[in-house]
Parts: C-alpha cells; sequence; structure tokens
C-alpha cells in the first residue's frame, strides 16, 4: 500500500481547474466550427472548433457575441482568442472565447495586417512629436461610463495634481467607435495654438476581443492621429493588444493607467530631486565662494606684489633720473668752479703789481692834493648859515646870529659890526 493518501474525485477536478486554468490564462488558436449553437434566451454561443484530428469545446458569452462582424456558423474558419476554463462538477474543459474573426483574406486580422502594412509605408508610424515634459491641460477621448477613465483619473491624482484632466466621452466600441473617435480628435486638436489648447490628447479603453477594440484599428483613426498637431497617446486594451493607433500615435501606453505614468511626472520623485538640487546647489554655492575667496586672496597677493615691484620700479627710475641731474649739475658746478678758480689764479697772479701800480697813485693823489688850491681854501674858510640855510656876510645885519661850518666843527656867532669897506659895499 501507498503512504500518500488518494484523493477524491472533487478534489482532484479542483486541483486540475486550478492548475489549468493558471496555466492557460490566454488561449490563441484557429479552427473550424462545428456543432453551432446560439442559446437564444440566454444569447450566449457554443460551439466546438475543431481540426483534422482533434476538437475543443468553445463558448462566447452575449456581451463579446454582440461585437462580432459575422455571423458564426458550422464550416467557417475562425481564429479564437480566450482563456481556458474547467467545469469541475464533470471534469469537463472549454474555452471561453473573448474574440472571434474569421481567418482567410477577409478575416479581421487580415485587414489588420494590410492596414498597417499600407499606413507603414506612407510614413505614418515616423516623425513622431516629443510630449511636453510637464503638461498643464490633457484631454481624454474614453466613455465617461469605463473603468478607464477612472483608471487613469487615480493615477493622475497620485502622480502630478497640477494638470487638468478634462473626459471627452467617446464611443470605443461598436460600429460608429472609428468615426466618433475620429471627430473628438479633429475637435480637440482645432483648440491648436489658442489659449484653451490642449498639451496632449489621449484616447483610449480597457482591454477586450480584437471586435471590441476595431474602431482603433479603422483608418479614419489613423488618418486623425496623423494629422494631428497635438501630441496623442495611444493606451488601448492590454499590454498585450496592438491596435492601428499605437503606431500612428506619438506614444503608445499599454494600458489606461500606464498613460498616466507615462505623461505625468512623478511629484514624490521631483520632490526627491528638488530636495538633491537644493543640496547641490548650496554645495556649489560654497565651493564657488571659496573659489571666489581664494581667487580674491591669489589676486590680491599679485597686486600687492606687482604694487611693490612698480614702486620700486618707479623709485629706481627716479633715482636715475636724479643721479643723472644730479652728474649734470655737478659737473656744471665743477665747470663755473674751475672757471672762477682760473679768474681767481690770474687775479693773484696780477695782485703783486696791481698793489704796486696802487702805492703809486696814492703817492701821486697826495702830492696832488697838497698842490690843489680848492683845498687851501677849504681849510681857511667856513660856510656861514643864518636860520639853519645857507648866508653872504652881505646879506646879514649887524647883531645876526650866525653858524660856521667846515664840515667837521659847528660853531655859533654874533655879528657885532662891519668893516667900513663892507659897510659902503651894502
Amino acid at each position: 500500500m501507498s503512504a500518500l493518501e488518494p484523493l477524491s474525485v472533487s478534489a482532484l477536478n479542483a486541483q486540475i481547474k486550478s492548475l489549468l486554468e493558471a496555466t492557460f490564462v490566454e488561449v490563441f488558436f484557429q479552427g473550424e466550427i462545428s456543432n453551432f449553437t446560439l442559446h437564444k434566451a440566454s444569447g450566449h454561443l457554443y460551439f466546438s472548433l475543431k481540426d483534422s484530428q482533434s476538437s475543443i469545446r468553445c463558448m462566447m458569452f452575449k456581451g463579446n457575441a454582440k461585437s462580432l462582424r459575422f455571423s458564426p456558423e458550422n464550416g467557417a474558419q475562425v481564429i479564437i482568442k480566450g482563456a481556458l476554463s474547467v467545469y469541475a462538477p464533470r471534469g469537463d474543459y472549454q474555452v471561453i472565447c473573448h474574440s472571434l474573426i474569421e481567418s482567410g483574406s477577409g478575416s479581421l486580422s487580415a485587414q489588420y495586417e494590410a492596414l498597417k502594412k499600407r499606413l507603414e509605408s506612407k510614413g505614418y508610424f515616423t516623425n513622431k512629436k516629443p510630449l511636453p515634459p510637464f503638461p498643464k491641460k490633457i484631454a481624454l477621448l474614453t466613455s465617461l461610463s469605463g473603468a478607464a477613465l477612472q483608471d487613469m483619473k487615480r493615477v493622475a491624482s497620485t502622480r502630478w495634481n497640477l494638470t487638468k484632466l478634462v473626459a471627452l466621452d467617446t464611443l470605443t466600441q461598436g460600429a460608429q467607435a472609428g468615426g466618433h473617435i475620429a471627430r473628438n480628435i479633429a475637435y480637440v486638436d482645432s483648440f491648436f495654438g489658442t489659449d484653451n489648447a490642449f498639451d496632449i490628447i489621449v484616447i483610449g479603453r480597457g482591454g477586450g476581443s480584437m471586435e471590441d477594440l476595431w474602431g482603433f484599428n479603422e483608418e479614419i483613426v489613423a488618418e486623425a492621429i496623423f494629422n494631428a498637431r497635438t501630441p496623442i497617446v495611444s493606451a488601448v486594451g492590454h499590454e498585450i493588444d496592438f491596435v492601428i493607433s499605437d503606431f500612428v500615435a506619438d506614444v503608445r501606453a499599454p494600458t489606461p493607467s500606464a498613460c498616466m505614468e507615462i505623461i505625468l511626472p512623478d511629484r514624490r520623485e521631483w520632490l526627491l530631486r528638488l530636495d538633491e538640487i537644493c543640496e547641490q546647489y548650496d554645495k556649489c554655492a560654497l565651493e564657488s565662494l571659496a573659489k571666489a575667496q581664494r581667487l580674491c586672496d591669489h589676486l590680491l597677493e599679485l597686486y600687492q606684489q606687482v604694487s611693490y615691484e612698480r614702486t620700486l620700479s618707479f623709485a629706481s627710475e627716479q633715482i636715475g633720473q636724479l643721479r643723472a641731474l644730479l652728474d649734470s649739475t655737478m659737473a656744471q658746478i665743477w665747470k663755473q668752479k674751475a672757471a672762477v678758480f682760473n679768474a681767481q689764479a690770474l687775479q693773484y697772479r696780477q695782485l703783486p703789481l696791481l698793489r704796486e701800480r696802487e702805492y703809486a697813485l696814492q703817492s701821486l693823489a697826495k702830492e696832488l692834493q697838497a698842490l690843489d688850491p680848492k683845498r687851501l681854501v677849504r681849510e681857511n674858510f667856513a660856510q656861514i648859515l643864518h636860520n639853519g640855510k645857507p648866508a653872504t656876510l652881505a646879506s646879514l645885519q649887524p647883531n645876526a646870529e650866525i653858524e660856521l661850518c667846515d664840515g667837521q666843527i659847528l660853531a655859533r656867532a654874533r655879528i657885532l659890526d662891519f668893516p667900513p669897506t663892507l659897510e659902503s659895499s651894502q
């Protein structure tokens, strides 16, 4: 006997269900429809998909069946996208179909590939416009009742609440979806270059079948995106879903939530960056101040050194000029001294002769003075003054007081009388 406890049928089926559904979350395969049944009461579709060797049961709920662009029937070749599901009570498994398209040249897949190739050849997938790093106003083109809008608003509120979000109700599913998306793109883009312009346009919705997302695969939408002047982000479905708008748009976001993470900055990251910038600024400012201080000190030292050198150079130049002037002056002085010396020497050589001649002249002068008749008069006569003025005897009267002056001696006298000869002359 084995030591392992045997499982019950229910337990085994439960383990099989858990394993298969976790492993085959999404399957993508093709085959031929057989045993097709439309359940009229519920609207669900039941059928098998087979090839030459095997078959597998499939079903599609009414919600997905309403998006089909063709009427399934036995013998039709189709492509299915779905998930594996196990019905534990019977141990049966089947594929729950999310999308169902015709295979072959007329299928949606073929249309998708043909349109993608044509648009790529026309250059619709190049020349991407950059997104602004800090958008102020964003237009959200999606269903106002869809979960995608709420997801985008929720993520935006946690990242950057300075951006204004404007939601424009847009059909994102059904036959009219493509035209409605294109018109709303053109409407929002018409504000480009005005005060009411939008920085970014987002077109998006949640996941779904290929039929559900087909509006974003239509050429009219691709034309509207390509002709728009406003940057456009395509955020359609899940990460594995690719639509034509993803390739034409300037940026493709894997999901609506991820779209907000792509186009909006993270305020927490920017707060950290601001802190780092402030720290770097403070550090740079301190380093710049220290560098400037060192430079000032160095320049001051150079200035002082140059100032000393200039002062010494100027003083040396002045000394040189003064020395040249002194030499010139001394030369002139020596020249003048030499002239004076020569003159004095000549004078000293002639001095004995001059003295001899002077003595001879003095001897002659004495002889002349002794023979001078005027000297004899000066030595025997005196000048008469009356009342301090020169006078003659003829002009005076008896008893007049007079003064006699010979130039050295002054004598006073009175006239007593005149001789008879003098009186007769008066």
